[in-house]
C-alpha cells in the first residue's frame, strides 16, 4: 500500500475517534503540549489545565437544569388551505428526490445536522470559531517540534545529556501558568484583558519562531571556530552564543504558548460558566475545544517529520511562525467589553475576575490576597498535600528520552519521516488509550489503576533493552515494527495512567478555590516533569551516553524503569480521595447537588 493511502486512513480513523470522543462525557482535557517523539515511559506526560475546564463543565452540568427548547418559528400570516397546505406554498420550491421537501427546508436540515455533528449543537458563532481555531493552532505547533529536535541534535551538535536538559528547561514557562492568569486579570493591556494578550503572544511567538527559521538573520553568521595555537585545541566561541540565543527563542516561544494557553482556558471556563441557560454549549464547548487541538496535533505529527526529509530544521520553523501570527489575528473576533476602569481599581470593584484564578461562587475569591491566603489555607491540609506530594513523585522519576532518541536516529539510522509517522500512529493509540479508560476504567479506583499500571508498563519499558541489543533482529522482527508496536502499547497505558491523575487532581481541590488549586497542581506536575528530565540528563552525563557511544544506555533504560516504581510505596497517600472511581465520585456529587439547589433557591 503507498504511503499517501496509510496517511489517509490513518486520519480517517482518527476522525472517527474524535467523533465518538466529542459525543462522550467532556473528559479528555488533559491534552499534552510536550509529549516526546517516543514515550519510553508511560506516566510521564507534560500537561496543561484543560481538565480544569471539565471541572467547571462537571458543575455546570450538575448545577443547571436540563432545558428543552421548542422551535416556534410560526408564521401566523399564512392562510391554511385543505389538507394543511398553504397558500404561498408554491413559493418555496419542491424537489421530488426529497419526497416533496422543499430545497429551504433540506438546505436547513443539512446545516443543522452539520452544527450537531461537528460543532456538537454549537452555534458556530465568529467568537466559537475563533476559540476552536486559537485551540487548534495550539495542537498544529508540534510541527516544529522535532525540527527543535534536530536543530539542536544536528546543527548545535548538542549531545543526549545536554538535549535532556534543554528539554527540562523548555517546560519551565508551563510551570508558572497561574501567573499569566493573575496577570491577565489584574492588569488589562489596551483595555482588554483577552483579546489583547492573545494579539501580543502571537506577535512575539511569531517573532522568535521568524528569528529561528532566519538564523537570527545572519548576526551569528561571523566565524564559529577558532584555532588556540597554544594549547592546540579548537574553541567553539560563536557556536556558544547561538545556542544561547536558540535557547532563548525557544524558551520565548514556548512561553507565549504557555501564556496563550491560560487566556484562551480563561475564555472558555467563562463561556461555559455564563452558559448555564445552554446546556449543549455549557456541556460541549470543552470538547469542542479538545477536539480541535487533537486534530491540529494529529496533522502536525506526521508533517513534523516528513518536512524535514525536504527542508532544513530553519525552514520548518519559518512555516511554523504563521502559526502564533494566526492566533493574533482571530483574537480580533472574541467578544469581549473593554475595560473602562483602571487596572490598580480592577481588584477593588470586580466583583469576579473573568479568568480561572478565581471562584464565581465566592466573591471574597476576587481579591488576591484573599485568594492567595485560602490558596494557603488548602494546601496545609493533609487531605490536600499528601496527594500534591505523591502526584509530584509519580511525574519526578527520571527519563532516558533524549539518550533513546539518539540512539534511534544515530546507530538504527532512523529518519524524521519515520520518527513523525511514529508520533502520528502514537498519537491515535493515545485516542485508544482514552477510550478504553472511559469504557472499561472510569468505575475503578484510582489508586488501582495506578498500582496496575505502574506494574504492567515496566516489563514494557524494559523490552526497549531488546531494540538497544539488537536482539529483536534475532526474534525476526524489524527495528521499525518493533518501535512501532512499543511505542502504541506504551502510548496506551500512558493514557490509562495519565487521566487518573488528573481526576485525583481535580478531586483534591476543596470549594472555593478549586481553580486556582488545580492551576498550581498542574504547574506542580509540570515542574515535576522538568525534575524529572533534569535527573535524566544527569544519568546520561554520569553514565557516558554520548551520540555515538551507547554502551550504557541499557543501564540507563532499567534505571529509569525500575525508579518509576518507587512512587508506589506512598500510595497509601491517596486513601479516601483515590479509593473511588469517576464514576463514584460523580455519583456523590449528583446526589449532593438536590441540597445544593434547594439551599440556592431559598437563598
Amino acid at each position: 500500500m503507498k504511503r499517501v493511502s496509510q496517511t489517509t486512513i490513518s486520519y480517517a480513523c482518527c476522525n472517527l475517534l474524535l467523533l465518538w470522543m466529542a459525543h462522550t462525557a467532556s473528559s479528555v482535557n488533559g491534552f499534552t503540549h510536550t509529549p516526546p517523539p517516543t514515550t519510553p515511559y508511560v506516566h510521564r506526560r507534560s500537561v496543561n489545565y484543560r481538565s480544569l475546564e471539565r471541572t467547571y463543565d462537571n458543575q455546570m452540568k450538575l448545577s443547571s437544569k436540563a432545558t428543552k427548547r421548542v422551535s416556534k418559528d410560526v408564521d401566523f400570516d399564512i392562510d391554511v388551505g385543505p389538507r394543511g397546505s398553504s397558500r404561498n406554498a408554491e413559493t418555496s420550491p419542491v424537489d421530488p428526490i426529497l419526497g416533496g421537501q422543499s430545497y429551504e427546508s433540506s438546505s436547513s436540515t443539512f446545516i443543522d445536522q452539520m452544527k450537531e455533528k461537528l460543532f456538537l449543537g454549537i452555534k458556530p458563532t465568529p467568537e466559537i470559531t475563533a476559540i476552536m481555531t486559537i485551540y487548534f493552532v495550539e495542537g498544529a505547533l508540534g510541527l516544529a517540534r522535532l525540527a527543535q529536535t534536530f536543530l539542536l541534535k544536528d546543527e548545535l551538535q548538542l549531545g543526549p545529556a545536554e538535549m535532556s536538559a534543554l528539554s527540562g528547561l523548555f517546560v519551565i514557562p508551563w510551570t508558572v501558568k497561574p501567573l499569566y492568569g493573575f496577570l491577565s486579570d489584574a492588569f488589562p493591556l489596551f483595555g482588554y484583558r483577552r483579546r489583547s494578550y492573545l494579539i501580543l503572544a502571537g506577535l512575539i511567538g511569531c517573532l522568535s519562531y521568524t528569528v529561528l527559521g532566519n538564523n537570527f538573520f545572519g548576526v551569528f553568521d561571523s566565524p564559529q571556530m577558532i584555532t588556540d595555537a597554544a594549547a592546540g585545541t579548537v574553541a567553539a566561541v560563536g557556536i556558544s552564543a547561538k545556542t544561547k540565543a536558540t535557547v532563548a527563542a525557544l524558551l520565548v516561544g514556548s512561553g507565549t504558548v504557555a501564556f496563550s494557553d491560560v487566556v484562551a482556558d480563561g475564555i472558555v471556563v467563562q463561556r461555559t460558566r455564563d452558559a448555564i441557560d445552554d446546556p449543549k454549549l455549557a456541556g460541549g464547548l470543552q470538547s469542542l475545544c479538545w477536539g480541535s487541538a487533537a486534530i491540529g496535533g494529529l496533522i502536525s505529527a506526521y508533517f513534523s517529520g516528513s518536512l524535514l526529509e525536504v527542508m532544513g530544521p530553519r525552514d520548518v520553523f519559518s512555516i511554523t511562525a504563521v502559526m502564533p501570527l494566526i492566533v493574533g489575528a482571530i483574537a480580533l473576533l472574541i467578544d469581549e467589553q473593554k475595560i473602562s476602569l483602571a487596572p490598580e481599581k480592577i481588584s477593588n470593584t470586580s466583583s469576579v475576575p473573568e479568568n480561572y484564578v478565581g471562584s464565581a461562587d465566592d466573591g471574597n475569591n476576587s481579591d488576591v490576597k484573599s485568594q492567595a491566603k485560602a490558596l494557603w489555607t488548602a494546601i496545609k491540609e493533609p487531605a490536600v498535600w499528601k496527594p500534591a506530594l505523591f502526584l509530584f513523585l509519580w511525574q519526578s522519576t527520571p527519563t532516558g528520552e533524549g539518550a533513546m532518541l539518539y540512539f534511534m536516529t544515530n546507530d538504527l539510522g532512523m529518519g524524521p519521516e519515520f520518527l513523525g509517522r511514529v508520533r502520528l500512529v502514537t498519537a491515535i493509540a493515545s485516542l485508544v488509550g482514552v477510550w478504553l479508560y472511559q469504557r472499561f476504567l472510569r468505575s475503578v479506583a484510582i489508586k488501582d489503576i495506578l498500582f496496575w499500571t505502574s506494574i504492567a508498563s515496566t516489563p514494557l519499558g524494559l523490552s526497549q533493552l531488546l531494540l538497544i541489543s539488537h536482539a529483536n533482529r534475532s526474534l525476526g522482527i524489524p527495528d521499525e515494527a518493533f518501535v512501532f508496536g512499543d511505542d502504541v502499547a506504551l502510548a496506551i497505558f500512558g493514557e490509562l495512567a495519565f487521566l487518573p491523575t488528573l481526576v485525583l487532581a481535580a478531586r483534591i481541590c476543596p470549594p472555593g478555590v478549586e481553580a486556582v488549586l488545580f492551576a498550581t497542581l498542574m504547574s506542580i506536575f509540570n515542574g515535576a516533569s522538568a525534575v524529572g528530565t533534569e535527573i535524566g540528563a544527569v544519568l546520561t552525563k554520569y553514565l557516558g551516553v554520548t551520540e555515538s557511544n551507547f554502551e550504557n544506555l541499557g543501564l540507563l533504560t532499567i534505571i529509569c524503569n525500575l525508579s518509576s516504581l518507587y512512587p508506589l510505596v506512598f500510595l497509601g497517600w491517596l486513601d479516601g480521595v483515590g479509593s473511588t472511581g469517576e464514576d463514584d465520585a460523580e455519583e456523590e456529587v449528583i446526589c449532593n447537588v438536590p441540597s445544593a439547589l434547594d439551599g440556592r433557591d431559598e437563598a
